[in-house]
């Protein structure tokens, strides 16, 4: 397969077979295809390992090692899958083999050319992120039902400057919104309850992954 005139490769940190920790898909076993690069550096990023390193895969050995493990629900992450243009035809490639396809993106990069049948759950960045105004905002009228939209906060100025964003932009009306804490750094019940008080219709969530097995590559 081919993206252009070239032979379709992509340079890939790790494929490997966990629970989806994440989103409305948690709990599900679940296909990881994880990019290597990324052009944003969050202060609370937990995956660094993917900014470089890696090895380079074709198309057709990507879809082998994916279907290996047997499994329906492929996620396409990163770093930032986005980043590399033959996510695209990754993508793709993944939905027309029957697989059921989400990509994790930052946000930061143009959401345009994912394929349709692709679930994109996609990032605003908060400030304390301190990549905040990489933020892509034409994405946010590319999104439909079946997207995404995930805060990741980690103070109370954040959690105010998502609600505000929420409100002033209705994205409630858009897609499901998704509120996670930065691990270490704000308390996630605090972070429930400022939810519960404010009425926010949005859903709390803690990285499963993190809380059965740690922060460790492979999980």
């Amino acid at each position: 397969m081919t993206a252009g005139s070239k032979p379709c490769s992509l340079k890939i940190s790790e494929i490997f077979f966990s629970l989806q920790g994440e989103a409305t898909r948690a709990g599900l076993p679940t296909v990881f295809v994880r990019l290597t690069g990324c052009p944003l550096r969050c202060v609370w990023c937990d995956t660094e390992h993917a900014f470089s390193g890696g090895q380079s895969l074709s198309l057709d050995r990507i879809l082998e090692q994916v279907g290996s493990y047997g499994a329906r629900q492929v996620c396409v992450t990163g770093g930032e899958p986005l980043a590399q243009k033959n996510c695209l035809p990754l993508l793709a490639a993944l939905c027309d083999a029957g697989y059921e396809v989400c990509l994790e993106t930052s946000g930061a990069l143009d959401i345009s050319g994912v394929d349709a049948r692709v679930s994109r759950i996609v990032d605003l960045k908060a400030p304390g992120s301190g990549e905040s105004t990489k933020n892509r905002w034409a994405n946010l009228e590319l999104l439909s039902a079946r997207d995404e939209l995930k805060f990741v906060l980690k103070d109370r100025a954040d959690y105010e400057w998502a609600r505000q964003t929420i409100s002033e932009r209705r994205l409630d009306a858009v897609c499901p919104l998704l509120f996670s804490p930065v691990q270490g750094e704000i308390d996630p019940t605090a972070l429930a309850e400022w939810i519960l008080a404010d009425r926010l219709p949005v859903r709390f969530q803690l990285q499963l992954h993190k809380l059965l097995w740690g922060n460790i590559r492979g999980k």
